[in-house]
């Protein structure tokens, strides 16, 4: 497959796509056919496309009609164009060498389109069939993660999806990947820490989210602990996850008294104790 190198191009945006070739100029994406053979083509909402005829590649054609799901929509035949359709409504419109251009595409525009190249002598020179469709662009992925035990549980989601949108999402981290169609959530689980990379891509644009993961030890104790507890069943109330040091009862000592300096006086002399006088018992006359 060969792409083309317009700066106008986004890496991550495939404005065209073509069975075996297809390339981008000025924002527009040129589709040649080959003679008899149904490709499919496909293209991004608001984007402008020429359809071009292969057998028409060396300049002019006489005669082109161009057929979308087997109605008439215009035709070129001695440089005069003659339209079936609303020109406004269909903002098409056919060039010197058979080119259809479709403006500002959208999904309506989808469906089988036919061109028939005649000669001047009626005679049918080629007829070409393809299949054209118009896709949204993918919707932005958001990466999140949940630590478990120095592991992570990754999730890559997107938040916007229309019920016809189709993408496929991919998940990858090294070696590990994750990979679903039409998927709004994809996980990897138990992975080491690491960059994580999500990609949702379509045929016509591709978003990617990338982001560094690291569970860190804060993290790992705090579900470690949440785990215990969880698979402990027990009659005895579960201790704390960070219990408190136990208080050591220290016997407390009074608060030493203030002292006060006292003036130094001189001694008190001894009380003098008084002997007493002995009692002679008094004879009896």
């Amino acid at each position: 497959m060969k792409r083309g190198n317009s700066e106008g191009l986004a890496s991550d945006n495939l404005l065209g796509h073509h069975c075996g070739y297809w390339q981008h100029t000025d924002g527009l994406a040129v589709l040649p056919f080959t003679d008899s053979v149904t490709s499919e083509i496909y293209m991004a909402v608001n984007e402008s496309a020429f359809l071009s005829i292969a057998a028409a590649a060396a300049g002019k054609v006489y005669d082109a009609t161009w057929l979308k799901d087997k109605q008439k929509m215009l035709q070129l035949k001695n440089n005069n164009v003659k339209y079936y359709v609303n020109k406004e409504q269909c903002r098409c419109k056919i060039l010197p060498n058979g080119t259809l251009q479709i403006e500002r595409v959208v999904k309506e525009d989808s469906g089988n389109y036919t061109v028939m190249v005649y000669q001047q002598d009626g005679k049918l020179k080629a007829e070409e069939v393809m299949k054209f469709i118009v896709l949204d662009p993918v919707p932005q992925p958001v990466l999140s993660a949940q630590c478990v035990n120095k592991t992570a549980t990754v999730m890559c989601e997107v938040k916007q999806k229309t019920k016809d949108e189709t993408f496929l999402m991919e998940l990858t981290r090294d070696k590990s990947k994750s990979m679903q169609k039409n998927a709004t959530k994809l996980e990897l689980h138990r992975q080491p820490s690491g960059t994580f990379r999500c990609v949702v891509k379509n045929e016509v644009s591709k978003k990617t989210a990338e982001k560094l993961i690291k569970c860190s030890e804060e993290d790992r104790k705090m579900h470690a602990c949440q785990t215990d507890s969880e698979m402990v069943v027990r009659e005895l109330p579960q201790p704390q996850c960070n219990p408190t040091p136990k208080q050591l009862r220290v016997q407390q000592r009074p608060l030493p008294q203030p002292h006060v300096l006292q003036q130094a006086q001189p001694p008190r002399p001894r009380p003098r104790t008084q002997q007493r006088t002995p009692h002679h018992s008094r004879e009896r006359p």
